[in-house]
């Protein structure tokens, strides 16, 4: 009997239009009628919800995940500068460090100029990044 009631699961703009159309039912019959959901061995329906309110802020466009979009949604973006804190720390964000492609772990040699700082990262030989401040 429930068997029936599966359909193919929508994303996009196919999904948008469909839950504009239901706008009367709740979210989880929403959820239901794009797709979201599967069958237990007993036969009982249970909704996906997650995966269909993924699927909605997908076809959105709105951009969750620490990989921004070129559209300018999505959080702040790096400024490429920093600031000495007031305990004398320089702090660079994890937006460079995903950016640069650094994991937890990572060493690097310090040389320091006159107004400028080298990171030079051990285990690779032509691997240089300079800080600016």
């Amino acid at each position: 009997m429930a068997k029936d009631l599966k359909t193919d699961v929508l994303t996009g703009k196919a999904l948008l239009k469909k839950v504009k159309e239901l706008e009367h039912l709740s979210k989880e019959e929403k959820a239901k009628a794009c797709g979201y959901y599967t069958l237990t061995k007993a036969g009982v329906v249970r909704v996906n919800m997650m995966k269909f309110l993924n699927a909605l802020i997908d076809a959105e466009g709105i951009q969750l995940d620490s990989t921004q979009s070129s559209n300018g949604r999505g959080g702040r973006s790096a400024s490429y500068r920093i600031t000495v804190q007031s305990n004398g720390n320089l702090l660079i964000g994890s937006a460079y460090t995903k950016q640069m492609g650094l994991k937890p772990g990572d060493e690097f040699e310090i040389s320091l100029g006159r107004k400028h700082i080298r990171l030079k990262q051990l285990d690779s030989d032509d691997s240089e990044f300079d800080e600016e401040e």
